[in-house]
């Protein structure tokens, strides 16, 4: 990280005027655990555009050797909320980021499959911790694009407060997936993948639900499933951060309906692309629960889907994402059920 750092300065990364204001994450207090890494934004230390602008240059190191990396920009949907409307470009298309990763050793002369890759964390964004899942699934011949979509840290204050929880995120991941149909004539619409874990598992499920036709198949990892579940068991430091003024804006208490709007678990009947669903007893931000209540309404639809509850699988949250054997063996569980669907040149058996 300190070769980077030089390698940031040097290269002018680091900005010359002082970063913006913090954005902290609402303090714990004794009777408020701290909330969990995957739930809640990290303190922003005004250093979060120099971290991301680093993480840029490490994705090219891990990825070079096996993919054409690239970080692209697009317009989505307008801001969610404007403080002026009536000011000049007020209603503009906001302009999104995101990665894209194309195999060098890709077959170029015929359709291929794409990924769409939803990153964790209500605040957070697509960073390296996840490059060995991208390096296997390139391997097995995906394209790959992840959106920073809006709320990702990284980009400074204003892009931070325009997040739209369950909401116009969704859509700016979905167009992340438009934008590599509409540049890269070599893939295949009709063999477009949407994989995430966490946050990134609720713009999975809400893509499908509300984009069905735009997907071949879906997996959603230990998904924030059902979000008046969640503000029952989480701190009220949790909570302050969803009724802040640009977020939700309101409590559950004040406005369950807008809660439940943004929850997959409401959305059970709108399922339509083949799903697989994992969730662990024991992991520690997404409580299980929320998940087999979205298994239990899914059911109750007559959905078809495929799922699995790992009992008290070793990393909790984080289960099949770390470098153990378990986790390896459910990764190729993933792959195995999104190969008949997009069918990569190189799956893994």
């Amino acid at each position: 990280m300190r070769t980077l750092l030089l390698i940031a300065f040097a290269a002018g990364l680091l900005p010359a005027q002082p970063a913006a204001p913090p954005v902290t994450a609402p303090a714990a207090t004794a009777t408020a655990p701290p909330a969990p890494a995957q739930g809640l934004a990290q303190p922003n230390t005004g250093n979060d555009e120099v971290i991301k602008r680093v993480d840029d240059l490490m994705w090219h190191l891990l990825l070079d050797d096996i993919a054409h990396v690239d970080k692209i920009e697009y317009t989505s949907l307008p801001p969610a909320h404007v403080g002026n409307p009536r000011a000049p470009g007020a209603g503009n298309p906001l302009i999104i980021r995101a990665y894209t990763f194309i195999p060098k050793n890709l077959d170029r002369s015929k359709r291929q499959p794409l990924l769409v890759f939803c990153h964790q964390g209500v605040h957070a964004n697509e960073d390296t911790r996840d490059a060995h899942v991208f390096r296997e699934l390139l391997e097995q011949g995906y394209s790959i694009v992840a959106a920073d979509y809006r709320g990702s840290t990284g980009y400074g204050r204003g892009f931070y407060e325009q997040i739209d929880y369950g909401a116009r995120e969704v859509d700016d991941v979905y167009l992340s997936g438009q934008w590599m149909l509409d540049n890269y004539s070599f893939l295949d619409p009709k063999r477009v993948g949407v994989i995430g874990w966490s946050h990134g598992g609720l713009i999975t499920l809400m893509n499908i639900f509300t984009h069905p036709q735009a997907y071949a198949v879906a997996y959603a990892g230990v998904p924030v499933s059902d979000l008046v579940a969640r503000m029952g068991y989480e701190s009220p430091g949790y909570q302050s951060l969803y009724s802040a003024p640009y977020h939700i804006g309101r409590s559950v208490r004040e406005d369950v309906m807008e809660y439940r709007r943004r929850s997959p678990v409401y959305h059970a009947k709108e399922l339509q692309t083949p799903l697989l669903i994992h969730t662990n007893t024991n992991d520690e931000d997404v409580n299980v629960l929320e998940v087999e209540h979205l298994i239990e309404a899914l059911k109750a639809e007559g959905k078809k889907f495929e799922y699995k509850i790992y009992e008290n699988a070793p990393g909790g949250h984080y289960f099949n994402r770390i470098d153990t054997r378990a986790a390896k063996d459910s990764r190729r569980e993933i792959y195995r059920f999104l190969a008949p669907y997009l069918k990569p040149d190189h799956p893994r058996e």
